[in-house]
């Protein structure tokens, strides 16, 4: 448990690293609620963008992307309402996977709605 834990935030901050990069604010990372957790939330172009982060180090048990189910999108979207609620946000928002697979990044934006 512990070593998934420490692999998740490995590739978390390789993300956030990445999201940086290309001129994003990390507003905030593990978001937690009684509905479940954001990895990370940040803002770019004024659109609040809620991330959830894959990281495979090898795909035997698919791409990372593979295991946003539909399930955890909806557990996503509650914890966004949520933020959004409490931080009383009146901007776009979206919802993108990166899937960190070996050391490919896929960023997937607008990966649901």
């Amino acid at each position: 448990m512990f070593i998934n834990k420490l692999k998740g935030l490995m590739g978390e901050d390789h993300a956030c690293k990445y999201l940086k990069k290309k001129g994003y604010k990390i507003l905030d990372r593990n978001y937690n609620t009684i509905f479940g957790e954001i990895d990370i939330i940040a803002k770019y172009d004024n659109i609040i963008i809620f991330i959830e982060v894959k990281k495979r180090t090898n795909n035997s048990y698919g791409n990372g992307y593979e295991a946003v189910t539909k399930s955890k999108q909806n557990k996503i979207k509650q914890v966004a309402l949520d933020y959004i609620s409490k931080n009383n946000i009146s901007a776009l928002c979206r919802f993108d996977i990166i899937s960190i697979d070996d050391k490919d990044i896929n960023h997937i934006e607008n990966a649901f709605y």
